[in-house]
C-alpha cells in the first residue's frame, strides 16, 4: 500500500465489527495501517463492539468507526461523506475489504423447523454479500478516492461450489461475488486495482454458528482438517495484510484458499 510520501493510505473494512472483519481491522492496525471500519449492528451486540473499538482508539494508528447501513444506496452515500471527511485532502483508500455477512439460511424444501427459501431471501442475501462489493468499488472509484494501486478483497467460502444444507441463498451470493471480483480484477486492472477473494476454511464465527447443523459441521471439519484445527479469524486477517503489501501486486482475480489444507480432504 505504498504511495507518494505525502499520501496517507487508509483501509476501509465494510463489515468491520465482528468475525473476519474485526480480526482484519485488528491486524491492519497492528501493522500501522489506518482503518475506517463501517458496520451496522443490532443493539444487543453494540456493548461488545464498543469495547473492541475502544481498544483501537487512542493509539498511534488512526482508527475510525462508522455505524451506518452500507448496503442501501442512501446509507452508502452518507458513509461516503464521512469517509471524505476522514481522508481530508491527503488521504486515499489503498485497501477495501468487504466482510458483510448478512444472509438468509433456510432450506429449499420447507421442513418442521424452517420455511423454504423465498425469492426475497435470495435478493436480500445477494444484495448484501455480492452486488454490494461492486457498488462500493464503483462508488469509491467514481469519487477518485482510491490510491494509484488499490487492493480489493472479499471473503468467500467452500459453500460457493459445494452443497451445504440450508446454505443455498448464501452459496448463490458467494458464487456471484466471486464472478464480480473476477470482473473487477480485469476491468479495473488498467487503473492499478487488484481484486481477489479469500476462501476461508470453516471458521467458528457467529455467522457460521447460525447455519443449520453448524455444530456438526464444526466438529467434522476439525477432524478432517490436516492442520488439526479449525480456521481462525486471525488466519484470514493475516492473509488480508499479506495481500495489501506491494509484493502481492501480481496476484489478481483469483480465489486464495486460506484453510490449512481443509479443502484437500
Amino acid at each position: 500500500m505504498e504511495e507518494a510520501p505525502h499520501i496517507k493510505n487508509f483501509a476501509v473494512v465494510i463489515g468491520g465489527s465482528q468475525g473476519l472483519g474485526l480480526a482484519t481491522v485488528r491486524k491492519l492496525l497492528i501493522e500501522n495501517i489506518p482503518v475506517i471500519a463501517v458496520h451496522r449492528d443490532m443493539r444487543k451486540d453494540m456493548e461488545q463492539i464498543t469495547v473492541d473499538f475502544a481498544s483501537f482508539s487512542g493509539g498511534s494508528t488512526p482508527f475510525f468507526a462508522i455505524h451506518k447501513d452500507a448496503i442501501q444506496e442512501k446509507g452508502r452515500l452518507e458513509i461516503l461523506q464521512e469517509i471524505k471527511k476522514i481522508l481530508g485532502h491527503d488521504g486515499k483508500i489503498g485497501l477495501l475489504v468487504h466482510s458483510i455477512a448478512r444472509g438468509n439460511l433456510k432450506p429449499m424444501a420447507a421442513n418442521s423447523q424452517f420455511p423454504a427459501l423465498s425469492e426475497a431471501d435470495f435478493k436480500i442475501t445477494g444484495e448484501a454479500m455480492a452486488y454490494n462489493v461492486y457498488n462500493w468499488v464503483s462508488l469509491l472509484f467514481r469519487e477518485s478516492l482510491f490510491s494509484s494501486n488499490p487492493k480489493v478483497i472479499a471473503f468467500t467460502s467452500e459453500g460457493s461450489s459445494r452443497v451445504i444444507p440450508g446454505y443455498g441463498a448464501v452459496a448463490a451470493a458467494k458464487a456471484s461475488m466471486e464472478a464480480i471480483i473476477r470482473q473487477i480484477a480485469v476491468e479495473f486492472a488498467p487503473h492499478g486495482m487488484r481484486a481477489n477473494c479469500l476462501q476461508a476454511g470453516v471458521t467458528p464465527t457467529d455467522s457460521m454458528k447460525r447455519i443449520p447443523g453448524s455444530a456438526e459441521i464444526l466438529e467434522r471439519t476439525a477432524k478432517r482438517n490436516p492442520s488439526g484445527r479449525l480456521t481462525r479469524p486471525e488466519d484470514i486477517a493475516n492473509v488480508v495484510y499479506l495481500l495489501s503489501r506491494p509484493e502481492a501486486a501480481w496476484i489478481n482475480g483469483t480465489i486464495l484458499k486460506v484453510d490449512g489444507g481443509e479443502s484437500l480432504c
